[in-house]
């Protein structure tokens, strides 16, 4: 309230036309573009296995996420969302994504999961951090804060519609306590859907209007197609496409231009995610730190995944 939230705080020093886009589109379905992407699957597996010969494990999900976590760290503008026609930036950067509880078993369920990014992370840490989150919520009687609200409130009739509209209310106003905003999958920097795993192609998913992303990214299962290289001949190549949907209303179109230009630097080398970056631009009086994955909880998480 009065500019302050407890998952950000109100941003006014912006274009006036970025400025209005709000009040000429007011759901964030009105503000959504498609963007398509396809990653090199080819050098990306390469480097993953480069990676298996150092007993270092990473999965195409902890590259892309990694490469939006440096992204924000050098473009913050692209972290903010907009509540109630007005804008605000986030003083933390978060990806959500729903995973199933048994990766071998459809029936036995999903659950949708955020984690909580420093700006300065290494790959690694980002894939710790993931880990650490999606083993704490594997298997079917592992059940996190959003799985044990939504048991309670589907048990009683015409709850939900009541409790989800005080939340949007609230929400509306600033008014939402800070732990339970923490604990919202949908109120994310970014969410993120890892449709391969499943054997789905990939989506161009809606943004939803409940809570406050501004980005969705979608994988989808290698695609084949062919192309010709610096000598004219013809081959077949592989590629991993991503969906993305994105609120035009955010930012400008030269901040989006500058944050995608980085995605895809760090995506085309994920080396250079191996080391924290030389500095981290943050939104003015918003600096926010994450604790490191303890190293016992690195042990653990790694045990759990062997």
């Amino acid at each position: 309230m009065f500019g302050h939230r407890p998952d950000g705080r109100r941003v006014s020093s912006i274009d006036p036309i970025v400025r209005i886009t709000p009040y000429l589109m007011p759901m964030r379905c009105d503000a959504q573009v498609f963007l398509q992407h396809k990653l090199d699957y080819e050098a990306l597996a390469r480097y993953i296995a480069a990676l298996g010969a150092r007993d270092e494990k990473i999965t195409f999900m902890n590259i892309i996420v990694a490469a939006f976590v440096r992204a924000v760290s050098e473009h913050p503008e692209i972290n903010r969302y907009i509540m109630n026609k007005q804008f605000y930036a986030r003083n933390n950067c978060t990806v959500s994504f729903t995973m199933l509880k048994d990766p071998h078993d459809a029936a036995a369920g999903e659950t949708a999961v955020k984690i909580k990014f420093d700006p300065s992370d290494t790959l690694f840490d980002v894939r710790d951090r993931m880990n650490a989150v999606v083993n704490a919520n594997r298997g079917e009687t592992n059940l996190n804060f959003v799985d044990k609200l939504v048991r309670v409130l589907l048990g009683v009739p015409g709850l939900p519609t009541a409790v989800i509209g005080l939340v949007r209310l609230l929400d509306r106003y600033g008014l939402c306590p800070g732990a339970l905003l923490d604990e919202l999958p949908f109120h994310t920097s970014m969410y993120i859907t890892n449709n391969a795993s499943i054997g789905l192609h990939h989506v161009n998913h809606h943004i939803y209007n409940f809570g406050s992303t501004s980005l969705f990214f979608g994988m989808g299962t290698v695609e084949r197609s062919a192309v010709v290289d610096a000598k004219g001949n013809a081959k077949m190549k592989r590629w991993l496409p991503i969906g993305i949907t994105a609120d035009e209303r955010v930012c400008s179109g030269a901040h989006y231009a500058g944050f995608f230009a980085s995605m895809n630097k760090y995506m085309a080398h994920p080396e250079l995610l191996e080391v924290p970056p030389e500095s981290v631009r943050y939104e003015p009086g918003l600096e926010y730190h994450v604790p490191k994955v303890q190293p016992a909880a690195k042990e653990e998480s790694a045990e759990q995944s062997a």
